[in-house]
């Protein structure tokens, strides 16, 4: 196929991570990168040696003889930029969440069906050496039937861009269960073999952004700007196997400190993921297996995926399908905060 040549749309934080991560797979050339603030796009497309930089994407996917394109912009622009892209005849890893809701997540994934290319929701956890150690062992029976999966990522103090669209509902989604969630949900559905959902509570607080407290160093704060998000929430979602995941995700806590796990329980076994434990029984003993597990780059294992998926016509992991479903019930876990009711699938 040749070298695969790619656009990078937004060139903020993550933006930047992407293209680090671009530069470190063979057979990819970066040739333009868009970002709405001028000086930015310049200055970031001199200091990794990209030919050309845009304010506008859809320029830049006129003019560009583009195979790919990364999406870091804004969880509002997911939806449009992705169906513009792949209207454009351009293969698209779109970094997550996967849009601000189901509706707007299943527009990306029709339009991919529609014009054959390739679709990748940026969630790099998959590409971690811990959970593809989970899920070997879960592949090979060690856990056996899994009926409860419990995963979180809490925070001290890790509001972004405070009063910035991150906080802003109608162009973030929500708080840190969209912001966050989207990668260890995706795992525990992965590593539960995705069954069905039936039923979410959920619930939602905001004890701290509200009062202009926590902030974290991610995202560009906006002073005087809106605070309409939870800052936590929590949900337990039942599964069509009988199965149950609660999930918890906090940007503001008052807890020791930052936290992140992902435990699973089956009848025949249990895991942790970070860093990764197996316990079972053998030989009459309970036991605790610690595998050995190596440290990856996430983004440049998940790029070269992408790329790979690209080349070879091969069908992505995740599939922007399961991302649908992701978001099916990160929806439902806001209607049911709202509400105060289960919401039924």
């Amino acid at each position: 196929m040749g070298e695969i040549k790619v656009g990078v749309i937004g060139v903020g934080s993550i933006g930047k991570v992407h293209l680090q991560a671009y530069q470190a797979v063979p057979d990819v050339k970066v040739v333009a990168v868009t970002d709405i603030v001028e000086e930015r796009a310049k200055q970031v497309a001199e200091s990794f040696g990209i030919p050309r930089y845009y304010t506008d994407y859809k320029e830049m996917l006129e003019k560009e003889d583009l195979d790919a394109v990364s999406i870091c912009t804004p969880n509002y622009l997911h939806s449009p930029m992705t169906v513009d892209a792949l209207k454009a005849g351009v293969n698209v890893l779109c970094e997550k969440p996967m849009a601000i809701n189901a509706q707007e997540a299943q527009k990306m994934v029709d339009a991919a069906k529609a014009t054959k290319k390739t679709l990748m929701v940026a969630l790099c956890w998959r590409f971690s050496d811990e959970a593809k150690t989970i899920k070997e062992f879960v592949k090979q029976g060690y856990l056996g039937d899994i009926y409860y999966a419990k995963v979180g990522i809490l925070r001290v103090s890790g509001i972004p861009g405070m009063g910035s669209w991150f906080t802003n509902k109608d162009k973030s989604g929500g708080g840190p269960l969209i912001d966050l969630a989207p990668h260890f949900l995706d795992l525990a559905m992965w590593f539960m073999n995705h069954p069905k959902p039936i039923s979410v509570k959920g619930y939602t607080y905001a004890k701290f952004g509200p009062l202009d407290k926590r902030r974290g160093g991610w995202g560009i704060p906006e002073p005087g700007g809106k605070f309409d998000v939870e800052d936590l929430g929590c949900a337990i979602i039942g599964l069509e196997n009988g199965a149950t995941i609660f999930v918890e995700m906090s940007w503001a806590s008052n807890i020791e400190k930052d936290t992140s796990y992902c435990t699973l329980l089956g009848d025949k076994g249990g895991a942790e993921m970070m860093p990764p434990k197996i316990f079972t029984e053998m030989a009459g003993k309970y036991v605790e297996i610690i595998p050995k597990v190596e440290k990856v780059n996430l983004y440049v294992e998940e790029i070269k995926h992408f790329i790979k998926c690209i080349q070879e016509g091969t069908e992505p992991i995740p599939k922007g399908e399961e991302g649908v479903i992701d978001m099916q019930i990160i929806d439902a876990i806001y209607e049911s905060a709202r509400t105060g009711k289960e919401v039924r699938f």
